[in-house]
């Protein structure tokens, strides 16, 4: 940030601070035209002015500390070229983000973890704390250096409505809340991810529907084989997932961690909500677009399961042949990843396969859930454990399934420069509520090919854990 920059931060700020400064005196001339003058209004009205004065008294004098520095470092440069007229203008600390960085943080991971400071303020922001909203902008602004983001992008569109204030919450709040105590996003996390575009509600892909031919010419001269390619565009909808909390003003005044709870919570909701969608909505989530393989059976077995997983990779591998990547993964409910730890066998696969202990059915990893591969099957596929998988399916309505395909196949789109915004509106003040809002974008498609597959049926009722 260069010293230009921060002398318009500054003024920009003492700005805000006359404005609030003016409103508080105009409330005063009216209060002391009144009749019956409220003495205590007056005097806290007063105090206030009085701190806004003080501060723009430090912020005046720091802008003019500002200016008196770029002033020499500009006598300093226009020095260095009449001195050596070739020399390239140095770069200063103040020209770099660099600067930023040597500067604490706002909001840090080792003073405030779990983001409680970050969710007081923004409730104590709309209770007319101008410390919580200095440290807001103050967070903004290093939001924005830091990240580089563009300020003509998702920020400037939330901050620039004139019915709430847009934050971006820090990103180690981001990284540490989605995998805690909720279902998580285990399959989210493992999917191919991209950088949804900027704009536009739609990600539109072109998919080859009709392949050329080659074959072998019949005779000399005779006509050659051939096909016209076709393809067709395939429309992938930008979703919105977000949810809302009424906040009393008495439990943001006088509770204790109710905000930060209450904040926490809807962080861990919106990252189970986007993983859910993507298996299991409506017509596009992997539990509608992939190919059933049944597995029917009134008694089943472990035994009896691993062939139906090894039927459905082959399946994935038929479908996508050439364009495979080869990083096959299954996913699948706990209950059925700890269904098939529970297993004892005397037999082994006849054909040993790649990292896999002899005589050994597949590998636990013994990792916690949402942490990513929790373990291999028999034939080295990886496991990921989501418990968002349903396990209410089937007439009986207590059947889950197991998911296979490609992971380059299954993609996702999430904003890279906020994946997850705050507001707080006051449409509730009337009866003294502050509405917290954490909302989102994303896209999502498993049909790029329709490669995927799932094991299903009444061999995959609720498993009991019994020995051999």
């Amino acid at each position: 940030m260069t010293l230009d920059q921060l002398i318009a931060q500054l003024r920009g700020q003492m700005a805000t601070k006359l404005e609030q400064r003016n409103g508080i005196a105009t409330q005063l001339t009216e209060l002391r035209a009144a009749d019956t003058i409220d003495e205590a209004k007056v005097e806290e009205l007063r105090a206030q002015k009085t701190g806004l004065d003080a501060e723009l008294d430090q912020m005046q004098l720091r802008v003019k500390e500002l200016e008196e520095e770029k002033a020499r470092d500009d006598a300093a440069d226009r020095l260095a070229r009449e001195v050596n007229p070739g020399a390239e203008k140095p770069k200063r600390a103040h020209d770099q983000v660099a600067r930023v960085g040597a500067e604490e943080r706002t909001y840090r991971p080792d003073t405030d973890p779990k983001g409680v400071d970050f969710a007081r303020d923004v409730v104590s922001s709309f209770l007319g704390d101008f410390e919580a909203k200095e440290r807001l902008a103050r967070h903004s602004q290093e939001e924005v250096v830091e990240r580089r983001v563009a300020v003509t992008g998702a920020q400037q569109r939330a901050v620039g409505t004139g019915a709430f204030a847009g934050l971006v919450v820090p990103q180690y709040l981001v990284d540490m809340f989605a995998p805690m105590a909720t279902a998580g996003r285990p399959f989210a996390d493992a999917c191919r991810h991209h950088d949804l575009p900027p704009t536009g509600m739609t990600v539109n892909l072109g998919r080859g529907t009709t392949g050329t031919s080659v074959d072998d010419q019949a005779s000399e001269n005779a006509a050659v084989a051939e096909q016209d390619y076709d393809d067709t565009l395939l429309t992938i909808n930008v979703r919105t997932a977000a949810g809302q909390q009424t906040v009393s003003r008495q439990g943001a005044e006088r509770g204790i961690h109710v905000d930060d709870t209450i904040i926490e919570d809807l962080y861990k909701r919106y990252h189970a909500n986007v993983d859910n969608k993507t298996i299991n909505l409506a017509s596009t989530g992997l539990t509608n677009v992939a190919t059933a393989v049944t597995y029917t059976d009134a008694s089943p077995t472990v035994e009896e399961l691993y062939p139906k997983i090894i039927e459905g990779l082959a399946g994935v591998e038929g479908a996508l042949l050439d364009m495979a990547s080869g990083e096959n993964i299954a996913v699948m409910h706990s209950r059925r990843w700890y269904h098939l730890q529970n297993a004892m066998s005397t037999k082994w696969p006849i054909i040993s396969q790649p990292g896999i202990v002899e005589k050994t059915i597949g590998a636990n990893y013994a990792e916690r859930y949402g942490s990513g591969v929790r373990g291999v099957l028999p034939n080295g596929t990886p496991v990921i454990v989501d418990n968002n998988i349903a396990t209410n399916l089937g007439a009986g309505t207590n059947e889950d399934e197991i998911y296979l395909g490609d992971k380059n196949e299954f993609h996702l789109w999430e904003d890279p420069n906020a994946p997850l915004l705050i507001r707080a509106e006051q449409a509730k003040a009337a009866s003294l509520g502050i509405l917290l809002v954490v909302y989102g974008y994303y896209a999502f498609t498993h049909q790029r090919y329709a490669h995927a597959r799932k094991i299903s049926g009444t061999g995959l009722v609720t498993p009991t854990y019994t020995g051999v």
